[in-house]
């Protein structure tokens, strides 16, 4: 396994956290958005696995884990999605990046999107797993992790870490360890500040602002895996296949049955050949 290091890109618009690993092509990792999530704990077995053929970059995107809080915050998602555009592209250029791969688990799925709209250039190949971004009910679930400090606790932490695996029991002491780690790093004061301004109540509209056009979908030109768990409650299968038939592209889906939001996680040994596969030299077949 690749060691992981970690450095703080101070000189940018908006300093940023970075875990970093491995040489080769880089792969910029974009975590979700789930109540003390950070780079590192979306993305800490990918970093080591994956580091062995690639440079893998994951920082924390602004308002979590140990990048830059704004204090005041911006109040909303759209604002902040600004800022983690801008932020994505400062840390590339920073690197001397001129292309990378990109793969976004659900928020960062959404930020993906807009990155490929935006800044088409600047990335080759594309892995979206459970990606929001396309017209979306807001789910019960997601209403309740976007509002977790309405009651914050350990008790309640560990309820939606559950929610994020489906063999629950089998996984039961690492989701425990996960939901005491998060619940310390979601407690952090600016952190909660930060969370509490992107996501107030009512919580469709903020799913509804993230959207990405179909007309700008059909312009996405890049090849694209997307990758979602059958069983997912926080973010439906059906938006992998909204985006199935709706990106430009060279397009495929790989459905994992009895697995939740985290893929990487719950078939992590699966994910990180599928990905290494897609994002290898020659491996497209599109």
């Amino acid at each position: 396994m690749t060691e992981v290091s970690r450095q703080v890109i101070a000189d940018i618009s908006y300093p940023t956290f970075l875990n970093r690993s491995g040489k080769g092509t880089p792969i910029l990792f974009l975590h979700g958005s789930g109540p003390g999530a950070t780079g590192w704990s979306n993305w800490q077995y990918a970093l080591s696995a994956l580091g062995d053929s690639f440079e893998c970059l994951a920082p924390d995107l602004v308002g979590f884990g140990q990048s830059m809080h704004p204090d005041p915050p911006p109040i909303g998602i759209s604002s902040w999605m600004r800022m983690w555009i801008r932020q994505v592209v400062d840390v590339l250029d920073r690197l001397g990046i001129e292309k990378a791969h990109l793969v976004g688990n659900s928020l960062g799925g959404g930020l993906a999107l807009h990155l490929l709209v935006e800044r088409p250039d600047r990335f080759d190949r594309v892995v979206l797993m459970g990606a929001v971004g396309v017209p979306l009910r807001l789910t019960r679930e997601l209403d309740l992790i976007w509002g977790f400090y309405e009651e914050p606790s350990p008790q309640r932490m560990m309820q939606m870490i559950r929610w994020f695996t489906y063999e629950e029991e089998v996984n039961e002491e690492r989701l425990r360890e996960i939901a005491q780690v998060r619940y310390e790093a979601a407690m952090i004061p600016e952190v909660r500040r930060s969370y509490e301004a992107m996501f107030p109540a009512p919580r469709q509209r903020h799913l509804d602002e993230v959207v990405v056009a179909d007309a700008a979908l059909r312009r996405i030109r890049h090849p694209v895996l997307l990758i979602h768990g059958r069983d997912d409650p926080i973010v439906p299968l059906e938006t992998s296949l909204y985006l199935m038939s709706h990106l430009g592209g060279d397009v495929q889906l790989h459905i994992f049955g009895r697995c939740s939001h985290w893929v990487q996680i719950e078939y992590r040994e699966r994910f990180h050949r599928l990905v290494s596969d897609f994002l290898g030299e020659g491996q497209w077949r599109g």
